[in-house]
């Protein structure tokens, strides 16, 4: 058995060790996440094409996918690397040892996972503390830090529950207190989703009367207007969006294919 749990654990560390070994070319990080994106966005086609996505999930999906490329930073250019230091070998040798002697020491092979009622328990754990928050923030004033922060908290935890609308009132709130460009971009999107692209728009408008030249911000009012059916309106964004971006942002191909699918 133990014979058997080494092999896995040289196997799983294999692909590190050869990373450590024969290190490749440096990527720096908004190359890397340009790529992990592009590769989102080709597992939601495949989806889309196997059947296991509906075109409404696929269209949320992808603009969350978009959404995070636009913020991701662009490109930069890394020295080589050099020779792995001995202690990153030593290290490398001593992670399948050490894993073993802390499940011989600690661990619990015999475990059941989480039952429906334990997951069903947490969820309503996790619900209480919302709707406590909630009540919390009743007669908060959105003016104050303490007020503003917590509608934001809310706002975030309403999104990850799937409650877009309640997500949106509760940031619309915090803007209340304070206009942010990246909130109001959030609270766009989320208007965008539901397919309330005026509402939307209003929250752009204000951004871009801040920050008229982010990227982000135009990306999304173009696909509001394209949304609202004004696909003439939506191509101008995006076509001078792309005009005024750097040759080499990650992002082009995103804006390209919006422009190719507008009629």
């Amino acid at each position: 058995m133990w014979l058997a749990l080494g092999l896995v654990a040289a196997l799983i560390l294999s692909p590190l060790a050869y990373a450590v070994l024969r290190p490749p070319r440096p990527r720096g990080r908004g190359e890397a996440d340009m790529a992990l994106f592009h590769a989102q966005l080709a597992e939601l086609e495949a989806q889309r094409a196997e059947g296991r996505l509906d075109e409404a999930a696929f269209k949320s999906a992808t603009v969350e996918v978009q959404r995070r490329l636009l913020a991701a930073p662009a490109p930069e250019s890394l020295n080589a690397p050099g020779r792995p230091s001995l202690l990153l070998l030593a290290a490398l040798a001593l992670v399948p040892v050490a894993g073993v002697v802390l499940y011989v020491e600690r661990g619990f092979p015999d475990m059941p996972s989480a039952t429906l009622a334990v997951r069903q328990e947490a969820d309503a754990q996790d619900e209480a503390m919302i709707t406590q928050l909630r009540a919390r923030l009743a007669t908060a004033d959105p003016n104050t830090q303490l007020g503003r922060q917590g509608f934001i908290l809310l706002g975030n935890a309403e999104r990850n529950r799937g409650r877009l609308a309640e997500a949106v009132a509760a940031w619309e709130k915090a803007l209340g207190g304070g206009f942010d460009v990246g909130l109001a971009g959030d609270v766009a999107e989320i208007e965008i989703e539901l397919n309330r692209p005026e509402n939307a728009l209003r929250w752009i408008t204000r951004g871009l009367a801040l920050q008229p030249q982010d990227p982000r911000l135009r990306f999304l009012g173009g696909l509001a207007e394209a949304r609202a059916g004004r696909d003439t309106t939506a191509r101008a964004i995006w076509t001078q969006l792309l005009a005024d971006a750097p040759a080499d942002a990650p992002w082009r191909n995103i804006v390209e294919e919006r422009l190719r699918g507008l009629n």
